[in-house]
């Protein structure tokens, strides 16, 4: 059972051995602009329009989770002021 676990462990590392090595080296040969032209391409064909939906994206939105903590933080700082 030892040495099934060892072997086990052994393919494990050389599993994300081979995934590190082959997801790096797909990233490095892939030019940048044949990716932005194929999102491009794609873009073009559900007819969407990247350069004005991109412009009028919102750059920081706070989520409805922080917006009720921002207001939970405002009430205690007045009921600490009213003290």
């Amino acid at each position: 059972m030892e040495k099934f676990e060892k072997q086990f462990e052994d393919l494990d590392v050389q599993t994300q051995t081979m995934e590190n090595a082959m997801s790096s080296t797909t990233t490095m040969t892939t030019p940048a602009d044949e990716v932005d032209t194929l999102i491009a391409q794609v873009a073009e064909e559900a007819g969407l329009e990247l350069d004005e939906q991109m412009a009028n994206a919102p750059l920081g939105t706070t989520s409805k989770a922080e917006q009720e903590q921002d207001e939970l933080t405002e009430r205690l700082a007045r009921l600490r002021n009213q003290n």
